[in-house]
């Protein structure tokens, strides 16, 4: 289809129907357009920005033959002519302008008057031309008045006097009215609004300002969003206040308009003569007889020192954000009239947005669309059904409680006598409490911090390690290879965990920030450590000193927790919880008793894993900490595995059952640690598919290594024998490293996030069970530390995502990213580059939400640089992240932190949810399922009732993603498709790049 672009002929006239941009986006759609010379450069769109999206540029008549004419102003007669029995659409005004309607449907004509839509109809809103060009003319309404009252619009107070403020007062609180009294207000004017319709009254209040009423009961409230013509008494009422209103009034912008009538007189001469001298008038209605009696249309003139504004096309006077905003109506228009075939037509039977515009079609004149009455209410049978409200009976509620913590403490006491040793029972259960207590109380935007610092002290497995090295400088049997093979892979965890833990929460410094001397706190480590070490070479130690300092050493790790509840000592952790390290290890020295070659052996592997820590920790980056971390898991799980079955072997069975548990839920927790860490690390570096393994009898394989693992667990209890237990841990160690193979490949890519954390918590409880084989308390707190830790975490992905742990583990939602779009016809409305840049200019308050999109583009940085110039340029910006946004807890916190941006207007769900309605642009970069409407509207979608940010509450949303493929859930994005959503799509860095350049300009 040909579409041709008209040259506005009318006098003053400097708009243009479509801009480049909008060329561009329809010719994507299969259009091919003649543009008429020199269209655009009364509005700064020249030739050649046409000729550039490949329009062409030709003559008026060429223009006029194409398939379509698009056109802002009503044709005259001979362009009517030349477009024959084609179509047209533009802003008509079919009302005011019969002669041309009636030519056009003798022709055989088609036409669309874009200022007879049906305003009520919500789909509607996006191809408003009144709204959108009476939007502009509000705004340069207060310009033109701004330049032509004889005194500022603030006030101030000087040392040669004071000045007033100006009153401004707008007639008419329609979409111009309210533009400008939102303009009045930014230029810090007293501003007064008066509207026949009482119901604009809080709308007038909410911009700031007052409103004026008349003593009257009569409403002025008409169908399709207008003002009615209201009687004679009530005019007279309204004379009375509006003249002893202008006596204090500096300026007057009138914007009342009934469709097809000439516009009400409003401000009578009386009112303009009791104005002050040097006050203005600015009549926006001027076009169609004017609301002010003084005004001449097309003319500014002087009546007794006031100025009267009459220009009769306001718009024109912001030709290029106007035409902008009539393209983008235009634009939505056609898109939506296109099928799911690309085929373009007139649908007058569905779409009553086309029907209440469309005044001929093919030559028969229609008559003005009134929508059907809505359908009858059958009437209710009988009285309505009382629904008992049961009110819940608090004793009853009581006793519920009361009796599931009867049966959680009976429970705990009958597993709690197994337990040979009271005092380490009580290590356990007290560390567990504590070290919950601890994490409960990080910041949110720490979460990846903690599971990095929680990572680095999970290295303390070395331990293990430690006390079963034996042989030499080489090892000589296979339980001190194992040991071996734990204290290297254990100090990976160590270096490598606490140089990324310091990478990351150096990223939430600000550069105002006072100087910082956290390191300083590694000297009561340092004393303690240095003190021990002599009093024990003096002879001096005790088995009370190395308990006591074995404490010390978890309670460090505890404190470095505790430390990131606030950003301002977060920085503290990292030293906190290495002097608590260094001082387990101290202890774990000396116990050792080995030979002089023994400790060689330990310095070499430990030397080998620290270094090869060293250099997988500098080569991780923001983007890549959920799989970094994901694989530091699976270290710990074979260090932790290596360390239960080392002692099995040095020891063998026999020593009562506990011990034997102990070994064997070690193994077991070891080995599904690995496996699992090692599928999750390849997922997330999209090493392997991130779809759900879907085997055949997946449940009952998963059912079938549960039930294997435990027989495997009651047979290395009960057996004396060396052989039958170790067949039985052997099968134990097996069951468990395939059902984490297994278990993790079946849950998708969406989940994983809940399955790091997860097995963070699973590696704290695997090295709880070796502080009990080895009977080590130290190694029983730090286990208790990370495993509440890991536990929190899942629970908080989890509630995030309204999802059950069950449900994740036993397979929920979780297919491959890039699933498309499965309803039907819905249409999405793009912007561009341009229009993004200039709706960010135009906003008083953005919001940025960032999802892990974001992370794989690398466009942290151009987004913080973005957010910097909105910021220097008065505008209020906040970030919205998602608790489980990016692949872990927290990553996009560290990200945003990587670039610069300072975490004190980095916000959280709950808290920007409540402020998204004020948000004039929102810029979701990356994010998908989580700002998805369909969690809330939608009770049969898969994300039903998970929390998501509330995006589409703000003024406009702009989204950039690559395409418009759905997210790891596969679920449709709702948002995608409302009014005030924009889609920018493309590379997010290249975008945020151009979008940067734009805002500099």
């Amino acid at each position: 289809m040909t579409v041709g672009l008209a040259k506005e002929t009318l006098k003053d006239e400097t708009r243009v129907a479509l801009t480049p941009a909008n060329v561009e986006a329809l010719t994507k759609k299969g259009g091919s357009f003649v543009i008429e010379k020199g269209a655009g450069e009364a509005s700064g769109f020249s030739d050649a920005d046409y000729e550039a999206v490949g329009a062409k540029i030709a003559g008026e008549d060429e223009v006029w033959k194409s398939d379509l004419v698009i056109k802002i102003r009503t044709p005259d007669e001979k362009q009517i002519e030349k477009l024959g029995d084609r179509m047209i659409i533009g802003q008509l005004m079919a009302r005011q302008n019969q002669e041309a309607i009636d030519q056009l449907a003798k022709q055989g004509a088609t036409a669309l008057s874009m200022d007879m839509l049906l305003r009520t109809l919500s789909r509607g809103q996006s191809f408003d031309v009144l709204s959108s060009q009476a939007n502009i003319a509000g705004i340069r309404a207060v310009v033109e008045a701004a330049a032509a009252i004889q005194q500022p619009f603030a006030g101030q107070m000087t040392a040669a006097g004071r000045i007033n403020p100006s009153k401004v007062l707008v007639c008419g609180v329609g979409v111009a009215g309210l533009a400008a009294i939102q303009q009045a207000k930014n230029l810090n004017a007293v501003v007064s609004a008066f509207d026949v319709r009482s119901a604009t009254k809080e709308q007038v209040q909410s911009l700031g300002a007052k409103f004026l009423e008349v003593e009257s009961e009569e409403s002025g409230e008409a169908a399709g969003g207008y003002a009615k013509e209201m009687s004679k008494e009530w005019f007279e009422a309204a004379d009375r206040m509006l003249l002893k209103e202008c006596a204090s009034t500096n300026v007057i912008i009138t914007t009342a308009q009934i469709p097809g009538k000439k516009a009400p007189l409003l401000i009578k001469k009386d009112m303009v003569a009791a104005m002050p001298k040097g006050s203005v008038t600015v009549d926006l209605a001027a076009e169609t007889g004017g609301n002010v009696e003084t005004t001449v249309p097309g003319q500014v003139v002087d009546v007794n020192g006031v100025t009267c504004v009459g220009y009769t096309n306001m718009p024109s006077r912001m030709a290029t954000t106007a035409s902008t905003l009539f393209g983008g109506n235009v634009t939505k228009l056609l898109t939506s009239m296109i099928d799911k075939e690309n085929n373009f037509f007139v649908d007058l039977e569905n779409d009553e947005a086309v029907r209440s515009m469309c005044v001929v079609h093919k030559g028969e004149k229609l008559d003005p669309y009134v929508p059907p009455p809505p359908p009858p209410q059958e009437e209710k049978k009988g009285e309505d059904p009382v629904v008992e409200v049961v009110e819940e009976d608090p004793e009853k509620e009581a006793m519920r409680s009361a009796l599931t913590a009867t049966g959680v403490l009976g429970t705990s006491v009958v597993v709690g006598s197994a337990v040979p040793g009271s005092g380490m029972l009580g290590t356990f259960a007290l560390s567990v409490w504590v070290g919950s207590q601890a994490v409960r109380g990080v910041a949110h935007a720490l979460h990846s911090p903690l599971m990095s610092i929680t990572n680095a002290i999970s290295g303390m497995t070395i331990v293990g390690g430690m006390l079963q090295l034996g042989g030499g400088l080489i090892p000589h049997t296979p339980a001190q290879y194992l040991a071996a093979g734990a204290v290297s892979l254990s100090a990976i965890n160590l270096v490598g965990g606490f140089i990324v833990t310091k990478k990351m929460l150096d990223m939430f410094r600000r550069p105002d920030d006072p100087p910082e001397y956290w390191h300083y706190y590694l000297i009561p480590s340092g004393v303690v450590c240095v003190s021990y070490s002599g009093m024990v070479l003096l002879g001096l130690g005790s088995p009370g000193l190395s308990a006591a300092v074995a404490l010390a050493s978890g309670l460090g790790c505890i404190g470095g927790i505790s430390a990131m509840a606030d950003q301002n000592t977060s920085r503290l952790a990292n030293f906190l919880a290495m002097g608590g390290v260094g001082m387990g290890l101290t202890t774990t020295l000396f116990t050792m008793d080995a030979s002089a070659s023994v400790y060689g052996q330990l310095l070499l592997m430990g030397a080998l894993g620290g270094l090869a820590g060293q250099q997988i920790a500098a080569r991780i980056g923001p983007t890549s900490l959920p799989q970094a971390v994901a694989g530091f898991h699976s270290l710990v799980g074979i260090a932790a595995c290596s360390t239960a079955v080392g002692d099995f072997l040095l020891h063998g069975s026999g020593h009562g059952a506990f011990h034997a548990a102990s070994i064997y839920l070690g193994a077991w927790m070891g080995a599904i640690t690995c496996t699992g860490s090692i599928i999750a690390c390849a997922k997330l570096a999209e090493k392997m598919s991130s779809k759900p393994l879907a085997l055949p009898m997946r449940d009952q394989m998963n059912i079938g290594m549960g039930v294997g693992s435990a027989a495997c667990l009651a047979g290395f209890m009960t057996t004396s024998d060396p052989a039958t237990a170790g067949a039985c841990l052997t099968g134990g160690v097996t069951f468990s490293g395939l059902l984490g193979f297994h278990m993790t490949a079946s849950i998708g890519g969406a989940d994983m996030p809940v399955v790091i954390t997860l097995l963070n918590s699973y590696s704290g409880w695997a090295l709880c069970a070796e502080g009990f084989i080895l009977n080590q308390p130290l190694l029983t707190v730090v286990g208790a530390l990370i495993g509440s830790s890991g536990a929190f975490l899942t629970k908080i992905m989890c509630d995030g995502m309204n999802r059950s742990l069950t449900n994740v583990i036993l397979g929920g939602f979780g297919t491959s990213g890039g699933a498309v779009q499965t309803s039907e016809g819905l249409v999405h409305t793009e912007i561009d580059v341009a229009g993004t840049i200039s709706a960010l200019k135009d906003a008083n308050s953005v919001c940025i939400v960032p999802g892990y999109g974001l992370a794989v583009a690398q466009a942290q940085k151009a987004v913080a640089d973005i957010a910097k110039l909105l910021t220097d340029q008065g505008k209020t910006v906040k970030f919205a992240v998602h608790p489980v946004a990016g692949r872990m807890p927290g990553q996009l916190n560290v990200l945003l932190a990587e670039a610069g941006v300072p975490y004190d207007i980095v916000y959280e769900m709950e808290e920007i949810n409540e402020e998204m309605e004020d948000m004039d642009v929102t810029m979701v970069i990356g994010a998908n399922d989580t700002v998805n409407s369909s969690a809330e509207e939608d009770p049969n979608s898969a994300i039903a009732g998970m929390p998501v940010i509330q995006v589409w509450k703000s003024s406009h949303v702009v989204f950039m993603k690559r395409s418009m493929a759905s997210g790891y859930a596969g679920v449709d994005n709702p948002v995608f498709y409302k009014e005030n959503t924009d889609m920018l799509l493309g590379n997010a860095s290249d975008t945020c790049e151009k979008i940067k350049q734009g805002l500099m300009e």
